[in-house]
């Protein structure tokens, strides 16, 4: 298998210099047959020059026979029977598309990545693949369907599906996870990944509204939980002051029933209206 090859190529504005001298000295001898010769030889010798940008590259190719790559910036002349492709090296920003897939428990999610790669290996880029740009996209897509289905969309510990990595929660492991998948799949045409983050992750419409109650409905029951927790606390906590100060002798159903009052009012998710009573405990 054949793989990149540097190539050095002659200084262009040395022969910049040559091609004015021939074409110069063949307008001069214009008359007889070498002035003529002097001005097609510097015509042809004009399509050897290249003029490669930063971070930019030319391959160079001869009827078909790989001659080597062009990665050194300015201007360069090279044989004009060369064919020259362009193929840039700077880093590229590729927005997927947003893909309906299943995530691993089955629940249908919408889906999109961000890509940062760019150009490695232009003899793989130019000759491994048909077009490297188009690789990317589809390359991509099919990461994506495959990260997807690997970990569920969010945690479902109430129903004993606890994961460990999710696809909304860890965000440092999924891409991890992304750029290993995308590099394995796109270094067969000479192109590293140089990030990859998913750009939008959501439940699919149909269910998007079912999920957004499930999860609305355990942030309610957690809040309840936490509040029930804090009143049985306070209740106690007043029960032990009265008894320690004796400010009042409670029997076991005046407790009963001053706990389940405290409970009331303490855990009512509105306010509540108390009822003073002007009498004696009894009543």
């Amino acid at each position: 298998m054949k793989v990149e090859k540097i190539h050095k190529a002659q200084n262009g504005y040395i022969m910049l210099f040559v091609v004015l001298v021939l074409l110069v000295g063949g307008i001069a001898l214009l008359r007889i047959y070498v002035g003529a010769f002097m001005i097609f030889a510097a015509l042809f010798m004009c399509a050897g020059f290249v003029l490669v940008n930063p971070n930019s590259s030319r391959v160079l190719l001869l009827f078909g026979k790989y001659m080597g790559t062009i990665k050194e910036n300015g201007l360069f002349w090279a044989n004009p029977l060369y064919t020259k492709k362009r193929i840039s090296l700077r880093a590229s920003n590729f927005d997927s598309e947003r893909l309906k897939v299943n995530d691993k428990l089955g629940n249908p999610i919408m889906i999109s990545t961000i890509l940062v790669w760019r150009v490695t290996n232009t003899y793989k880029a130019a000759f491994d693949v048909d077009d490297y740009q188009n690789f990317v996209r589809v390359q991509t897509d099919a990461a994506v369907r495959k990260l997807a289905s690997m970990y569920p969309y969010d945690n479902f510990a109430d129903e004993g599906l606890d994961e460990d990595i999710t696809l909304r929660s860890s965000v440092n492991e999924v891409s991890e996870a992304l750029e290993q998948e995308l590099q394995e799949r796109l270094s067969m045409a000479g192109l590293e990944v140089l990030e990859a983050r998913i750009g939008y992750l959501a439940y699919a419409q149909e269910i998007a509204n079912a999920m957004l109650k499930r999860q609305q409905a355990t942030a309610i029951v957690a809040a309840r939980h936490k509040i029930v927790e804090g009143a049985v606390s306070m209740v106690e906590m007043a029960l032990e002051e009265l008894s320690k100060k004796n400010l009042v002798n409670l029997d076991d159903e005046r407790k009963s029933a001053m706990v389940s009052n405290l409970m009331v009012v303490l855990c009512s998710d509105k306010d509540v209206s108390p009822i003073v009573n002007a009498g004696s405990l009894n009543h």
